[in-house]
């Protein structure tokens, strides 16, 4: 349990460095042109608890359902539909992006909109567009719910017919990472350009809370009962002030713990943790994190950072460091590290033995034992962005974004079991569930 007594709140090439300070600026110029309502951080909440760490997709698919996993294809505007283990066979494609002529038409009508859809294009794009972040089915099988950051909404999109059912603009100009409710029935989604959380029912997109975040909310977690809900804000990492020296500039990076019942917030800064620890050379800004199936401990990369960190929530500190190795090919320059990402990526076996970390710029995965924390073979993978378990659990699956493919990792042998071509820069993996005899539409 988290203590009570809270603490106090507290990669990219020259031409790209360009794109994000224009996205830089323009988020400046929109906090100040175009306020959103934002309720006040309330008193903390005490003893919030930790998080399942084993994946809802472990449980045997539902009568009527075949469980399957659905890769976002980020600069596609699709998601493939595998299959969950084995083989990971392709079963089909979905196309999340049906009502693009609409919205697009909506954003070169409305020149602020149309400024960030450009600087989302020209940032943490890439050079293209973001057409889908994060996805997860509906506990039925009947809906894919995925965020889209170039037209900052939440979109759920009819799994036998491919149309849109309900859609969901977030506060802000940005879509981002989403989390569902163990029930299935709620998907969190990081608005980052306005530092918010919306919570909403994944049935039929109705709002039912949200609350404020640091600066540029990215990572959400649901706690095991789904009461809470981890937030982590990672800062501005678009611009080339990537310099320790000008940590400064990165904005307020904290985790926040939303009850997602009363809205009450309590903040956990790691640099106060990390300073005590004495590394307070490394970023505070958390990026993909996991728990123990316990729910003990969390373990978390950070920006620009190849390693993870282990924060143990009942004492609320930090207890070990693990520094993975470095490839020698990779550019140390870190403003051509993209989105300020490292290593970018972790999950964890359902047994809690085995980490699996996606070291993105480095251009590896490797499975880690958790209690030595030894590496095992560095499995070779084109900009891995993503890391989540396999429907069976034993393996880790890794988006690997260079590559247009998702590739299996053996937990128990930490080689490469499958590898499965997809569409146009993979990024989040999700177990999910279509129903029985599905194709695509």
């Amino acid at each position: 349990m988290v203590p009570a007594s809270p603490p106090p709140v507290t990669a990219v090439p020259a031409r790209a460095r360009a794109r994000g300070r224009l996205l830089a600026v323009l988020t400046a110029l929109t906090v100040a042109a175009v306020p959103v309502a934002a309720a006040a951080v309330p008193a903390a909440v005490a003893a919030v608890p930790a998080v399942a760490a084993a994946p809802a997709g472990l449980a045997a698919a539902p009568a009527g359902l075949h469980q399957v996993m659905f890769v976002g294809n980020n600069w596609d505007g699709t998601a493939d539909v595998i299959e969950s283990s084995g083989d990971y066979a392709r079963i089909g494609r979905i196309n999340v992006i049906p009502d693009k002529n609409k919205r697009l038409a909506e954003i070169y009508l409305n020149p602020i909109r149309l400024a960030f859809f450009l600087g989302i294009r020209l940032g943490p794009g890439e050079g293209h567009d973001q057409f889908v972040d994060d996805l997860y089915s509906t506990p039925d099988g009947s809906a894919l719910v995925a965020s889209r950051p170039s037209f900052a909404d939440v979109v759920s999109i009819d799994l036998a017919t491919g149309k849109v059912k309900w859609r969901f603009p977030v506060s802000g100009f940005r879509a981002d990472h989403m989390a569902v409710s163990p029930d299935g029935t709620r998907v969190a989604i990081s608005a980052s350009t306005s530092n918010k959380v919306h919570v909403l029912d994944i049935f039929t997109g109705r709002e039912l809370g949200n609350f404020a975040t640091g600066d540029k909310p990215h990572e959400n977690i649901f706690s095991a009962d789904g009461r809470y809900l981890w937030n982590m804000s990672i800062g501005e990492v678009t611009t080339d002030l990537d310099d320790p020296f000008w940590d400064f500039t990165k904005g307020d990076r904290r985790i926040t713990v939303a009850d997602t019942t009363t809205w009450q917030t309590r903040v956990i800064d790691m640099r106060d943790r990390l300073d005590a620890y004495g590394r307070n050379d490394l970023s505070d800004a958390v990026r993909p994190a996991v728990f123990t199936p316990d729910e003990s401990k969390l373990y978390f990369q950070v920006s620009f950072f190849n390693g993870f960190l282990e924060y143990d929530i009942a004492t609320d500190r930090i207890t070990r460091v693990k520094t993975l190795p470095m490839n020698p090919d990779t550019n140390p320059d870190r403003t051509t590290w993209v989105n300020d990402s490292r290593h970018h990526g972790m999950s964890m076996s359902p047994d809690g033995s085995k980490l699996c970390v996606a070291g993105t710029v480095d251009n590896y995965a490797t499975i880690v034992d958790r209690a030595s924390l030894q590496e095992g073979p560095l499995v070779a993978a084109a900009k891995p962005y993503w890391a989540t378990v396999s429907g069976d659990g034993r393996d880790c699956v890794i988006s690997e974004s260079a590559a247009d493919r998702v590739s299996a990792i053996s937990f128990a042998t930490g080689e490469r079991v499958a590898s499965i071509a997809v569409g146009d820069h993979p990024q989040r993996v999700r177990v999910g569930h279509v129903r029985e005899g599905w194709t695509a539409p």
